[in-house]
Parts: C-alpha cells; structure tokens; sequence
C-alpha cells in the first residue's frame, strides 16, 4: 500500500458516513449519513431515537422487553433515520441543501428519499442496497423524471486498511514516523 493513496472524494465521503453510522443508537441497522455541497460537509446524522427520548442501546430495541426490532408487529420503529436526522439538522442549523449530494451507508428507504428529494439534495451515493420490488419502481420514477440519481461505491481494500490504520495509530506525526508506524502495524 503506498504512504500516499488518497480516498476519491466518494470514498472520503462514504467513510464519513460510516464513521457518522458508529454513533447510532439503533440495534438493528446502524446506518450513517453525509450531506455534502462543493465538497464541503454540511451535515451528519444517524439513526436512532429521537434526540431526548431512550435510547434502544439502554433499553433493548425500540421497546423494553423486545428481542428483535421486527419482535412486534404492532408498534412502529422509534427511530429517526440518517438522513432524517443529517436534513433535519441542516435544517435546525439554517444550512441549505439544495443541490447538494447525501452519502449513506444504506440506501435510503422510500420515505428519506421523499425528504432527500423536497430537500433539494440531488445525488444519492450508498455502500449498501435496500430497495426491491415495488419500493425499486418509485425509487426509479424519481430517477426516470430527473429529481435525484443514485450511485453505489464501495470503498477499495486499500483505502479501507489505510483508514483502518489511521484510526488505529497516531496520524498527526511526522510522515516518517507514521510510515514506521504503519509498516510495523502492517508486518
């Protein structure tokens, strides 16, 4: 692996959101989201309970006493996802998305991209698919009539290592000894 590979703005991205995705509070999916213009991050979510109420960390899935998420088939998720939470942060802050482009470690359900959509954010990159069936067909006529388009990427082995050891050495060195320190974290 060479010293000095470089992430694809995509790649920087989706590591961003997946960083962002190791913050969720939620059991089942922990997802990430990354909402970018000019290459610029404006804002960050995950999902998980709405901000003040319990997290389904503390109390086991979205209600005490739940095995599984899906356990009942008669209460709803409490969780706000990633993308809800990156727009609606943008939002609490003032901060326009319009044109703007979202990076999310699972593609968005149906209802995110209608607020991904009216968001004004035109491109959705994801690392992992989600929609089929009837939910691919509405998630294709909002492609067909030209209000959004999608991309899947995943990030290459190599810059996944080199960000897994960036996170596990000290990276705010000199290069000669980060380069020490990552040939011997390598072997």
């Amino acid at each position: 692996m060479s010293e000095f590979t470089r992430p694809t703005w995509e790649e920087y991205f989706i590591m961003l959101a997946k960083l962002a995705a190791t913050r969720s509070t939620c059991l089942a999916f922990p997802v990430g989201a990354v909402i970018v213009k000019n290459k610029q991050v404006l804002a960050t979510g995950y999902n998980g309970s709405p901000s003040g109420s319990a997290h389904c960390t503390a109390q086991g899935f979205c209600y005490p006493g739940l095995s599984s998420c899906d356990a009942s088939k008669a209460m709803p998720s409490r969780a706000v996802h990633a993308e809800a939470n990156a727009i609606a942060q943008a939002a609490k802050h003032g901060i326009s998305t319009e044109g703007a482009s979202i990076y999310v470690t699972l593609e968005p359900c149906l209802s995110c991209l209608k607020l991904i959509v009216s968001a004004g954010i035109r491109e959705v990159f994801y690392e992992t698919a989600f929609n089929s069936g009837n939910n691919a067909i509405v998630r294709d006529s909002f492609a067909n009539e030209g209000l959004v388009t999608f991309k899947q990427i995943q990030l290459s082995e190599e810059i996944a290592k080199k960000a897994a050891l960036f996170l596990l050495s000290p990276t705010s060195v000199a290069r000669s000894e980060a380069a020490a320190t990552l040939e011997s974290r390598l072997g």
